[in-house]
């Protein structure tokens, strides 16, 4: 099976085609990595790819409770627990640089720290904090033009700070509707400048973190996680979806990037992608594609051998099964992980799922 073949990114050799998608699991007490975090991604180091949870880039991009940071020489450090540990094992990992925007609340950050968005525009509904529960998102502070350029310099210190921790590359979260999203989607962009009203305008936030992260690590360590047609965290479908998205892709291309992660959103309530479209995206890129959205073995391998895709991201999956890649390949059965430990804190639902045994 093509799953289970090496292929190259970049100047790096995978052990096959299986990548660990990023998935937020909320263990990293006052931001800080730790060992505990090593140990859970030490026990999937089999899979081709690691791509870390999302890790913020400065104290304004900490939108979620205890989520880890990549701003500080603490973070630095306490990311080459997970690197050398990942590496010692011959896996290969990627931190996801997340900024979540509006998606936050100040309750999850630290003193000093705002809520920023492209425009003052609230999502709806609620998030969750450790110290009052379920809050509703507050209305964030409009993104001033001085506001975008520091963002843009945290993103790529950011990308400089995975490099030093040892990380093989980062990408950038473009998806599920945070800050890189937010300003591509009309309904949480209302802008009139440069970054704002039409498509070009819309994505050029996308294309310049891109771009300087680029300029800063190399192409061929940077890649992009998208979700076109995502309704999820109160973003909306707009008329021009495919033009956008093509438009973007064929950006990312020239800048050499080493991947775009592509999520296929209806399994999160958002719309299926067509297959035309991925293909679409695939030939505008001329690169390497990561296929990500409800997959299980069968499909992911058949995506792969068709050509729409070159890799495949499993998310729950690797939760409960940290030997996924084994089990795969000795077609074992499959855990089924516990969704209400997904985001607690400690051991338990974290580094607790135990190796298939006969």
């Amino acid at each position: 099976m093509k799953l289970f073949e090496e292929i190259k990114l970049g100047n790096l050799s995978l052990s096959n085609r299986i990548v660990m998608a990023p998935m937020t699991r909320s263990r990293a007490i006052n931001n800080i990595p730790n060992d505990l975090m090593a140990t859970y991604y030490t026990q999937r180091s089999s899979a081709g790819l690691i791509i870390t949870e999302g890790v913020a880039p400065s104290p304004n991009g900490l939108g979620y409770a205890r989520i880890p940071g990549a701003f500080k020489s603490e973070h630095v450090e306490g990311w080459k627990l997970s690197t050398d540990a990942v590496h010692s094992k011959g896996g290969r990992i990627f931190m996801q640089i997340m900024h979540t925007g509006r998606i936050s609340h100040p309750l999850n950050m630290p003193d000093g720290a705002v809520v920023l968005a492209p425009s003052a525009i609230p999502a709806a509904g609620k998030m969750y904090t450790d110290q009052e529960g379920m809050q509703e998102y507050p209305v964030p502070m409009q993104m001033t033009k001085s506001d975008i350029d520091l963002t843009i310099q945290e993103y790529v210190i950011a990308a400089k700070n995975a490099i030093l921790a040892g990380f093989d590359g980062v990408e950038i979260h473009g998806a599920n509707g945070y800050l890189v999203e937010q300003f591509i989607n009309p309904r949480s962009n209302q802008r009139t400048d440069e970054y704002g009203g039409s498509d070009e305008n819309r994505s050029r936030f996308a294309l310049d973190v891109a771009s300087a992260i680029a300029s800063e690590i190399g192409g061929d360590r940077t890649g992009i996680r998208i979700s076109p047609f995502n309704t999820f965290n109160d973003l909306g479908i707009f008329d021009s979806i495919e033009n956008t998205y093509e438009r973007v892709a064929l950006e990312f291309g020239k800048l050499g990037l080493a991947y775009i992660h592509l999520i296929d959103v209806k399994n999160m309530g958002g719309y299926d992608v067509p297959l035309g479209f991925k293909e679409n995206i695939k030939a505008a890129f001329n690169g390497m594609i990561i296929l990500n959205g409800g997959l299980d073995k069968a499909r992911a391998e058949e995506l792969i051998q068709s050509g729409v895709g070159d890799m495949a991201s499993f998310g729950s999956p690797f939760i409960s099964n940290p030997d996924l890649v084994e089990r795969f390949k000795n077609i074992l059965t499959l855990s089924d992980p516990d969704p209400a430990t997904f985001y607690t804190p400690g051991e338990e639902g974290y580094s607790s799922y135990k190796i298939f045994k006969n």
